[in-house]
């Protein structure tokens, strides 16, 4: 009898169950019509914050605004020559480059109005082996340019034309400049005037080796914004449309675009540009060094616990790092407070300073920080 009824209340027990599985089925199936809403939250909310009122989970990004502001200060420019064959510089991809097969050539680049009274810059392998330059200026006015002054270890060249009252771009801080931040590239590419393309710094500091020699400047904001023959010369833009770059390169095996661009980043463009402008070239300062990267085999060698930073190898006799007390095997980490992860970002801050000025080094010798102020000097 016990057993009996052991049987019967393990039946009544599963036959609840059973009945509040079906219930709860049937309550919450996305098939019932009156099925109860669960909740849901954002992906992006952060737990114990309140929502904010501008988060959205799909961010629309409008570029209008700095298209419109930044399209009238790009110019297209024509440059016709003479030569008999194209040009064997590495660049020569990178602006929309005439027929190869001898005669006359043609090739077109793009430029940025960089003053309202006809200061144009652009790259110097749109404008080296000009005769004439034709500018057309976004209302489709035609300028014969000049060439003022060019800088081929930089790749910037300033040319002028007779006008008044062009539009500017204000400027950018490219030191300020973050990775992962929006950026336009706008151009001529393909000789299609007025184009706007849009992309994300990738990288910074980047050298491409591209320019022949030592004492070649390389140190460029990389963008996935898409840049093709025809753009070089012309403007990188911030999201606010202030000038950040002048376009210059691209990674190709085809001579188009593959997925990244180099720009010239405009703190270093400003300073070059300013100097042709007033000297009719650019005044540069040398360090006076002879440097490698540091890695993780030189850190091992040098004996120090960092893997990041530029090695003194050599220095040049009286140059600006011999007067300072540098020394061979000295590792510099920073400059003007800046970090130096490697060469590229030293070139840069050692072009962008003048003869004259002090540059504040901080360098790693011996295992300890140093901090030494070097004078700037001419080769």
């Amino acid at each position: 009898m016990q057993q009996w009824l052991k049987t019967i209340l393990a039946g009544a027990v599963g036959g609840a169950i059973a009945l509040a599985g079906v219930f709860f089925f049937y309550q919450y199936s996305p098939n019932n019509a009156v099925a109860t809403e669960l909740p849901v939250r954002q992906v992006n909310f952060a737990p114990g914050a309140a929502a904010s009122p501008q988060m959205s989970v799909n961010p629309t990004f409008d570029f209008k605004a700095a298209a419109k502001k930044a399209t009238p200060s790009v110019v297209h420019i024509s440059a016709a020559g003479s030569t008999s064959k194209s040009s064997d510089s590495p660049l020569r991809f990178f602006f929309d480059e005439g027929s190869p097969f001898g005669g006359p050539s043609a090739a077109t680049g793009s430029g940025v109005i960089y003053s309202s009274d006809g200061y144009i810059i652009t790259n110097n392998h749109v404008v080296e082996k000009a005769e004439t330059l034709t500018v057309t200026l976004n209302d489709n006015r035609k300028f014969t340019a000049t060439v003022i002054g060019r800088d081929d270890k930089v790749d910037l060249a300033v040319i002028k034309i007779d006008a008044i009252n062009l539009p500017t771009l204000e400027l950018a801080d490219s030191d300020q400049a973050e990775i992962g931040e929006w950026v336009l590239a706008v151009g001529n590419p393909l000789d299609l005037t007025s184009t706007v393309t849009a992309g994300i710094i990738s990288a910074k500091g980047r050298s491409l080796e591209l320019i022949p020699g030592r004492d070649a400047i390389e140190s460029f904001l990389q963008t996935d914004a898409a840049v093709n023959p025809g753009n070089s010369g012309g403007a990188l833009v911030d999201a606010n449309g202030n000038l950040l770059g002048i376009n210059t390169a691209i990674a190709t095996r085809t001579g188009m675009f593959q997925g990244y661009s180099f720009a010239i980043p405009v703190n270093l463009v400003t300073r070059i540009a300013d100097d042709i402008i007033e000297f009719g070239s650019f005044q540069r300062a040398f360090l006076g060094v002879s440097i490698y990267p540091l890695d993780a085999d030189a850190a091992l060698e040098l004996g120090v616990d960092i893997n990041q930073g530029v090695v003194i190898d050599e220095l040049v006799d009286g140059g600006s790092a011999q007067y300072a007390g540098l020394l061979p095997r000295d590792i510099i980490i920073k400059v003007n407070n800046r970090t130096i992860n490697g060469v590229p970002e030293l070139t840069e801050m050692v072009g962008r300073s003048k003869v004259g000025d002090v540059l504040q080094l901080t360098i790693m010798r011996k295992g300890e920080e140093v901090e030494l102020p070097v004078r700037m000097r001419a080769q």
